[in-house]
C-alpha cells in the first residue's frame, strides 16, 4: 500500500504522526510529493526522517526548486527570507540534491506531480475548472496525484477522463483543519484520505523560537495554527 505524503514543509511532528498512522494502516511504500523542508521549524531533521522511509519515490516541488535557485522564487515578505533560512539549515549538498529531483513519477498507472503536469506552482481547484485540460498537459494516465494547494480532495477532471487526487498537506493544511493530511492508495486502487492529530501549538512554537523575530516565521506559524493561507 502506498502512502502519499505531500507538502511536509519541515514540520517534523506532523510527519512523524502521519508516518506512524500510515504504518499502522499497512503502508509499505511511499510517494513523497515535494515541498519537504521550506518554511518549517525543522527542515534538516524532516529531510533526514524522510530519507529513512524505505521504498520511497521522491519528486521535486517548487520549494526544492526555489531553495536551489532563489532567483526563481517570488519576492514577497515571506519567501526570500524563508529560503535563506532553509538553505542555511540544509546545507549546500542537500539543497542541490533536493533541487535535482525529478518533476514527475509514474507508478502503477498513476502519474505523480507536485502542482500539475505543466507547472509546480499551478494546480487544480477542488471544483471542476475551465483550466483543467490545460493543466493536465496531455496526461494519458487515468489518475493524477498532485499537491501544492494544501487542500485535500478527489474529483474527476472537467472532461471526466482523469481522476484528480490531492492528498492535502502533511505539515501545513489550508482547509481550516489543523490535523496533518495525507492519503493512502490501497492495493485495490482505492484512495483513502486521512487526517492525523499532532501537537500543532508545539510546532508553531518551535518555528517562532528557532527563527525568533523573523517576520516570515511568525506568518508561517500562524498558518500552521489556523490551517489557513490568508493570515
Amino acid at each position: 500500500m502506498l502512502a502519499l505524503l505531500y507538502d511536509v514543509h519541515g514540520n517534523l511532528a506532523a510527519l512523524d504522526a502521519v508516518v506512524d498512522d500510515a504504518r499502522a494502516h499497512g503502508a509499505d511504500a511511499w510517494v513523497l510529493g515535494g515541498d519537504y523542508a521550506l518554511f518549517g521549524p525543522e527542515p534538516e531533521a524532516t529531510v533526514g526522517r524522510l530519507r529513512e522511509l524505505e521504498g520511497a519515490t521522491w519528486i521535486r516541488g517548487n520549494g526544492e526548486r526555489w531553495t536551489a535557485n532563489p532567483d526563481d522564487a517570488p519576492d514577497n515578505p515571506v519567501v526570500p527570507d524563508a529560503i535563506r533560512a532553509c538553505r542555511g539549515a540544509l546545507g549546500e549538498a542537500d539543497v542541490g540534491e533536493l533541487g535535482a529531483l525529478p518533476e514527475t513519477a509514474l507508478l502503477g498507472g498513476t502519474r505523480f506531480v507536485h502542482g500539475s503536469p505543466v507547472s509546480d506552482v499551478r494546480s487544480f481547484d477542488p471544483k471542476p475548472s475551465d483550466e483543467d485540460e490545460e493543466l493536465l498537459g496531455g496526461v494519458i494516465e487515468t489518475r493524477l496525484v498532485f499537491g501544492h494547494t494544501h487542500l485535500p480532495f478527489r474529483r474527476r477532471s472537467a472532461s471526466g477522463a482523469v481522476e484528480l487526487v490531492n492528498p492535502g498537506s502533511v505539515g501545513m493544511p489550508f482547509d481550516g483543519d489543523t490535523r496533518a493530511a495525507y492519503a493512502l492508495l490501497h492495493d485495490d486502487g482505492t484512495v483513502e484520505h486521512r487526517r492525523v492529530e499532532y501537537d500543532v501549538a508545539a510546532s508553531a512554537a518551535r518555528l517562532r523560537v528557532r527563527w525568533s523575530g523573523a517576520a516570515w516565521a511568525e506568518t508561517v506559524a500562524r498558518r500552521i495554527e489556523l490551517a489557513r493561507m490568508d493570515v
